[in-house]
């Protein structure tokens, strides 16, 4: 087995997670969704509130081969790496955020407003997060790094609890962060889907979000040192069910919450991860079954491009009008998927086709060795 091959089910890994963001991203109507698609309505976890921190776990994997490059670098060039990138994928972010930089107002396009356009979101979270663990990893080494993911998910309880609405901190209205975020961004540059300005990629969120690319490279580091053992793979598993054991009983004081981003979250969605990864590993890696992989290695081969490209088509529908008062996003729904399969049936069908789109478009971009790294 080659060198680049001894890893597959990582890149599944990472695929699989992208190819899930586009599912639950872009369903043919939000009225329509099936349940294990959508998010908790608060505390609670569903298959759909897995997806993101699977997603800063790969970014921690892939990091976890990244540093070894690193190491032969001098420090003001490692820091130089860790900068840039990160700065990239924040800005990657805004933009994203502010695209297609135009909006219908009364029948016309003017120009959205940097006055109102949202500073955080799924990609400066990336950003932030990794910036923040690849430093913490190269100057506190792997058991600093480990050391400091647990100060981190400890402390962040104690902030919650001691600056939160006394008796309620783990309300929206009784977050901590809730004050910080609107301190610091202010209202008019936050997410406003709850109903309210509040930000679930907010600022002190972001610190135990850090924790699971930090857990992600640990992971990543564990599996490259071990090899292919079942040794390695037992233990794995192993963590990833003490994890989850953790977090459920965490969570009967600290409730599991992806929208505040809380510890007893981290514990449940690394564990869940450790397993999910580890039935990757026994699959592709000790049993050799790979043809089913493609589908989603196009996705990890070109995971942030391929995320950002999903993004970008979607905010393209909503701009285009093919009929007045309708942009091209409802009207694909309601005259291509929903006449086959009905509300429900069709906005999945919808979901779905994109996912397969951008597949082929990740299978050429494969085909024509295109690998866009940001």
């Amino acid at each position: 087995m080659t060198a680049s091959q001894r890893f597959l089910s990582l890149d599944v890994f990472r695929g699989l997670t992208v190819a899930a963001m586009i599912l639950v991203n872009n369903p043919g109507s939000w009225e329509y969704v099936y349940a294990p698609l959508e998010h908790a309505k608060w505390h609670g976890c569903t298959p759909t509130d897995l997806v993101f921190p699977f997603f800063l776990f790969a970014v921690g994997n892939a990091m976890s081969f990244a540093m070894k490059k690193y190491a032969d670098a001098g420090n003001a060039a490692v820091i130089r790496k860790i900068l840039t990138r990160t700065l990239l994928i924040f800005g990657i972010g805004l933009l994203l955020n502010w695209f297609p930089f135009v909006k219908w107002s009364d029948g016309h396009l003017v120009m959205k407003p940097l006055s109102s356009l949202r500073i955080l979101g799924v990609f400066p979270r990336i950003a932030l997060c990794y910036g923040a663990a690849a430093l913490m990893v190269h100057y506190l080494k792997d058991k600093g790094a480990f050391v400091a993911a647990c100060v981190i998910l400890l402390g962040y309880w104690f902030v919650l609890v001691a600056f939160g609405a006394p008796g309620d901190p783990y309300s929206l209205q009784g977050y901590a962060g809730l004050p910080l975020d609107k301190l610091i961004l202010g209202e008019n540059h936050m997410y406003k889907g709850e109903g309210v300005p509040f930000d679930p990629e907010g600022i002190l969120s972001t610190f135990p979000a850090t924790c699971n690319v930090i857990f992600g490279y640990l992971a990543g580091k564990f599996i490259q040192e071990k090899g292919k053992t079942y040794e390695m793979l037992a233990r794995l598993m192993i963590m990833g069910c003490l994890l989850i054991f953790t977090a459920l009983c965490w969570d009967m004081v600290f409730p599991i919450n992806k929208k505040i981003w809380t510890s007893s979250y981290v514990l449940y969605t690394v564990g869940i991860a450790l397993l999910l990864l580890s039935i990757l590993m026994y699959i592709v890696e000790f049993r050799g079954q790979t043809k089913w992989t493609t589908f989603f290695t196009v996705f990890g081969k070109n995971p942030l491009f391929i995320y950002v490209l999903s993004g970008v088509v979607v905010k393209l529908y909503l701009l285009i009008r093919p009929v007045p008062g309708q942009n091209m996003y409802s009207w694909l729904y309601q005259n291509v998927f929903q006449p086959i399969g009905g509300n429900m049936v069709g906005s999945f069908l919808f979901a779905l086709f994109h996912v397969c789109a951008f597949a082929a478009i990740g299978y050429w971009m494969d085909k024509k060795k295109i690998y866009v790294r940001v």
